[in-house]
């Protein structure tokens, strides 16, 4: 684990391998955060998780805007913001009238389609809240990346977070409720 922490501080450095030396120590955890991620999606959707991972990695380690990281911690949170990022750009995108968005994508059934475009409408009206959330409570609105779109558990969540198990909780408890409040308007 402080391998990861030791490279990280070698790419802020400007160490052009670093990157290199990065991908494969948190690969397998990124993909598995990415695939617990998608497995929440509808089946229509056609990103996959290693294209996630490979995105949000690119993004993660872009030579041109350096990035700081405190922690091992704070690069799965900065992975879990881009992966969030990444999906969101993807049901923008599919919702677009240029990509065909007005359609209904008809499979096998026609209600699998309905379930579909409703799961992207879904995803964006989470952002808009989220985005909101995170400008009332920042940390709160962390926790809530962290989980829903890292797939972190509340103990990982806490440990990435730096805060206490009970807090961290109390935080998801709050959130979920705030979301779900501001999900019905």
């Amino acid at each position: 684990m402080q391998e990861v922490t030791r490279i990280l501080s070698a790419i802020e450095q400007g160490d052009q391998q670093g990157s290199e030396k990065l991908l494969p120590l948190v690969y397998e955890e990124l993909r598995r955060l990415a695939a617990q991620r998608l497995s929440l999606e509808s089946p229509g959707n056609t990103l996959q998780a290693t294209a996630l991972v490979h995105e949000a990695y690119v993004r993660l380690v872009d030579a041109e805007y350096r990035q700081q990281w405190d922690s091992r911690g704070h690069f799965f949170a900065a992975a879990a913001e881009a992966m969030r990022r990444i999906l969101v750009e993807s049901a923008r995108r599919k919702g677009s009238i240029k990509r065909g968005g007005q359609m209904q994508r008809v499979e096998l059934q026609e209600s699998d389609a309905q379930a579909d475009s409703k799961s992207f409408d879904n995803l964006l009206a989470l952002d808009e809240a989220l985005t909101r959330f995170a400008g009332e409570e920042p940390e709160k609105a962390e926790l809530v990346k962290l989980r829903y779109f890292a797939g972190l558990s509340v103990e990982e969540a806490s440990d990435a977070l730096g805060v206490s198990r009970a807090t961290a909780a109390r935080y998801w408890t709050y959130a979920r409720a705030w979301l779900y409040d501001a999900l019905r308007e």
